[in-house]
C-alpha cells in the first residue's frame, strides 16, 4: 500500500514552493513572522540542503509539495518534530500522519521526541497528546510536549 505522504529531502528546486508556504502570513500565524525570498533561500541553503538537515519536504500522494517537517536532534537524546503545511492542505490529516511517521523514525534513534508550539496552537496541542506526549515545559514562549519511548520501528524518510 503506497503512503499518501513522502518525507525527503529539500533540493534547490523546492526553493519557489518554500517561499510560497513560509511567506503566508496565515501558516507563520504561529510561528515566526513570514518569510521574504531571500530568507526562505538562506532557510533552505541552512536547515533543508546541509549534510544534517533539520526540515525535510513533504509531498502529498500525487508528489505535489505539501510543506515540510521539522526533524533534528533534540538536547542529547532526544529528536524534535513539527510539521508546517500550505493551507491547501489543512483539516485533512496530514499532521496527525506526518506526527505518526516521525514517530516511527525516531524510536530507536532517541530516548523521546518533543513537538515545541506556541501556547495558542491548540490543534498541534491536540495532536500532541493524542500521540502520547505530555506537556514537559514552556521554553522560550514554546509549550514543550514530550515523549518517551523504547524499540526500533521502521523508517518513513526516503534519501
Amino acid at each position: 500500500m503506497k503512503e499518501e505522504l513522502k518525507i525527503r529531502r529539500f533540493c534547490r528546486e523546492d526553493t519557489e514552493e518554500l517561499f510560497r508556504l513560509i511567506s503566508d502570513p496565515e501558516v507563520m500565524r504561529y510561528l515566526e513572522p513570514p518569510y521574504s525570498r531571500d530568507a526562505a533561500e538562506r532557510l533552505l541553503e541552512e536547515a533543508g540542503l546541509g549534510e544534517a538537515p533539520l526540515i525535510y519536504a513533504v509531498e502529498d500522494k500525487e508528489g505535489g509539495f505539501a510543506g515540510y517537517v521539522i526533524y533534528h536532534k533534540y538536547e542529547e537524546d532526544g529528536m524534535e518534530l513539527g510539521w508546517v503545511l500550505k493551507r491547501e492542505v489543512w483539516h485533512k490529516g496530514y499532521a496527525d500522519k506526518l506526527t505518526e511517521m516521525l514517530l516511527k523514525d525516531a524510536v530507536g534513534k532517541a530516548a523521546y521526541a518533543v513537538i515545541e508550539c506556541a501556547p495558542e496552537q491548540k490543534a498541534t496541542r491536540r495532536i500532541a497528546v493524542k500521540h502520547g506526549f505530555v506537556y514537559r515545559s514552556r521554553s522560550e514562549g514554546c509549550d514543550v510536549y514530550i515523549r518517551r519511548f523504547e524499540k526500533t520501528l521502521d523508517s518513513h524518510i526516503t534519501s
